[in-house]
């Protein structure tokens, strides 16, 4: 009787899944969850200088932007496989991240490593060839940062802030080069230090939510205080602030004609969302920006209402 209640047990225990790696075509699947789908929306980056200059509805341009679009997320695809390619031995020891495809081996390190070396090959050669030599200049120097910043870059004080705010300056100066746009001062200012607010506010999150913890998952926010990181950010949202003003009165010797003086509008639009995006970075809580703009219906708004502002400032409407 023992026997055949164990039997019974054992017929109706549900079915221990195979592990990912012994699933049918999730080779293709582990490559493509590598490359980090969700963080491929920074990428629309590349429309900025086109949009600010007013030169974005054109077939050339959309064709133009579109493709920058698509080989600077070939560029940032091959870095994220390296990175985890360098960093899968670690990964493994880590409660979240060994579930990553290398980590967990449903993709093997020298297939990681074969894809990220052609992705980082083609992208800039389809750029000199379909673009301008401008763009293959700056997808190269991008993949030089990012790979240094891979190596040994992630783990020195300041410049790691540095060179994650410079990948994001990269893809805003992406589509105005592709596009022939000069690039003025003020929209550098604000795009960098812009860039800065959010990456050292993340930085400052990432830092309260491990304070007091054991086992960081970047050993850099040890050698971080929040104070010094709290710092960082508040100064970088001053000067994105000041640069987007000075923008925004600068009417450059011609008078606006429009029916409502739409730059100068803007600042207000510009103001709150910093303001509102401060709120999640004093509470620690300012984790990937796109997830903090898409999760926040009020800071949604506001950028929507900034962004019509803005669009009519450009169209002179």
């Amino acid at each position: 009787m023992a026997e055949a209640l164990l039997h019974r047990q054992r017929a109706h225990r549900p079915p221990v899944p195979r592990p990912p790696s012994d699933r049918p075509g999730t080779l293709v699947g582990g490559l493509l969850r590598t490359t980090r789908p969700k963080q491929w929306v920074k990428n629309i980056l590349v429309v900025a200088a086109p949009a600010a200059a007013g030169r974005l509805f054109s077939l050339h341009a959309l064709s133009q932007l579109a493709l920058v679009f698509v080989l600077f997320t070939a560029c940032a695809a091959a870095v994220y496989l390296i990175n985890d390619a360098r960093d899968a031995d670690a990964d493994r020891a880590h409660p979240t991240k060994r579930h990553r495809p290398i980590a967990a081996g449903q993709v093997p390190v020298p297939v990681a490593y074969g894809v990220a070396g052609a992705l980082a090959v083609l992208a800039p050669a389809a750029a000199a060839s379909l673009t301008t030599p401008a763009v293959a200049g700056l997808l190269i120097a991008y993949l030089g940062m990012q790979l240094a910043y891979c190596v040994s870059l992630k783990h020195v004080l300041v410049v790691d802030l540095v060179v994650v705010t410079t990948g994001f300056l990269m893809r805003a100066m992406a589509g105005g080069l592709a596009l022939g746009i000069p690039l003025s001062r003020w929209f550098l200012i604000t795009t960098g230090f812009g860039a800065l607010f959010m990456v050292s506010a993340k930085r400052y999150s990432e830092a309260v939510q491990l304070a007091g913890t054991e086992g960081a998952t970047r050993v850099l926010l040890t050698e971080y205080t929040t104070g010094y990181l709290r710092f960082v950010w508040q100064l970088a949202a001053g000067v994105a602030v000041l640069g987007y003003c000075l923008w925004a009165l600068e009417e450059g010797g011609v008078p606006h004609t429009s029916v409502l003086p739409w730059r100068q509008l803007s600042v207000v639009a510009f103001i709150l969302a910093v303001l509102r995006y401060a709120v999640f970075a004093d509470r620690g809580t300012a984790g990937e920006p796109e997830e903090v703009v898409l999760g926040d219906r009020a800071l949604a708004l506001i950028g929507l209402a900034w962004l019509a502002m803005y669009g009519l400032a450009v169209a002179n409407w």
